[in-house]
């Protein structure tokens, strides 16, 4: 083959591989036009607003563990110990308004306190913990935050018991969650209505839904989170649902 053939067809074949190329970037530039007008064609056809609704809510019911530890040289000894103070914060409950029903005894569990030097165990045992929790389950809220607020008297006797707080929760929150939606969904139309109206548009009928996570506060409070929040320190809440909801415009 002469070196013209040869220079013949790598010319040739350089424009072919250019012709193939300008053809691949046009049909890009041609599926990227249309993407672009699918999207530009969907964000024109329809509006998405977000709305909320809120309500407040008392709790009506508690749940309140206290735990009882005591320490002593040998372990049948803090197992004493410890049975005694549960029966004194027992008896505080129960003479304070608490059915005995409504208390539940955990199991006693020890635990032995070995001695240590330089970060290494000698093997000594020094005390022994005994420690049981004792729940209070009731839906007597507002007697629960009394006695947890008065639990200082049994402290001052000597015993030795640690007070996690109550935690308060409402029963009927199955019920506001759809209350609370169709709410949402109403307000969403309200905001919808607003905004098309100022430029002379309406609303038209719901393309999508979709719902937020239930978020249940102390009153007034900011705290969100986005797999919900569930506050149990307060027994008055503020329960709050929303939606994003899309329509026709």
């Amino acid at each position: 083959m002469s070196e013209t053939t040869v220079i013949t067809v790598e010319r040739r074949n350089a424009v072919i591989v250019i012709v193939a190329a300008l053809i691949v970037a046009l049909a890009m530039g041609f599926g990227l036009v249309k993407v672009g007008a699918g999207f530009s064609s969907r964000a024109s056809n329809g509006i998405t607003v977000t709305g909320s609704a809120k309500t407040e809510a008392t709790s009506d019911k508690a749940v309140w563990t206290l735990s009882v530890q005591e320490l002593s040289p040998t372990v049948s000894t803090a197992v004493t110990k410890v049975s005694s103070s549960v029966s004194a914060v027992s008896k505080y409950l129960t003479d304070g308004g608490i059915p005995s029903s409504e208390l539940t005894l955990g199991a006693v569990s020890t635990y032995a306190n070995e001695e240590y030097l330089n970060g290494n165990s000698t093997g000594r045992i020094l005390s022994y913990r005994a420690s049981r929790d004792i729940t209070v389950r009731t839906t007597n809220v507002q007697l629960v935050s009394k006695l947890s607020q008065g639990i200082g008297s049994i402290l001052q006797t000597g015993v030795n018991v640690n007070n996690y707080g109550p935690q308060y929760y409402i029963s009927n929150l199955p019920e506001l969650r759809p209350q609370l939606a169709g709410e949402a969904m109403k307000d969403a139309l309200d905001r919808a209505t607003s905004i098309t109206k100022a430029v002379n548009g309406k609303v038209g009928k719901v393309m999508s839904v979709r719902g937020g996570p239930i978020q249940v506060t102390a009153p007034d409070s900011t705290m969100t989170s986005d797999g919900g929040a569930y506050d149990t320190q307060t027994i008055e809440k503020t329960v709050t649902a929303t939606v994003s909801v899309t329509f026709e415009n």
